[in-house]
């Protein structure tokens, strides 16, 4: 019952989200979409170093 009612409710946040951003969202430029590829791959690879220093820990 837990579980059911964990994804109802992420379903439910889930779907007003997309619903908001598909009115109030405005395009990236180029060079936006390029800033935020950067940042990213920075938290990737921060995440990835993160797990592997937990995973050795």
């Amino acid at each position: 019952m837990n579980l059911i009612s964990i994804l109802v409710l992420l379903f439910i946040t889930l779907f007003v989200v997309v619903k908001l951003t598909e009115r109030h969202g405005q395009p990236l430029t180029d060079e936006q979409q390029g800033k935020l590829a950067k940042i990213a791959m920075v938290l990737i690879f921060v995440m990835l170093v993160a797990a592997l220093i937990k995973s050795l820990v």
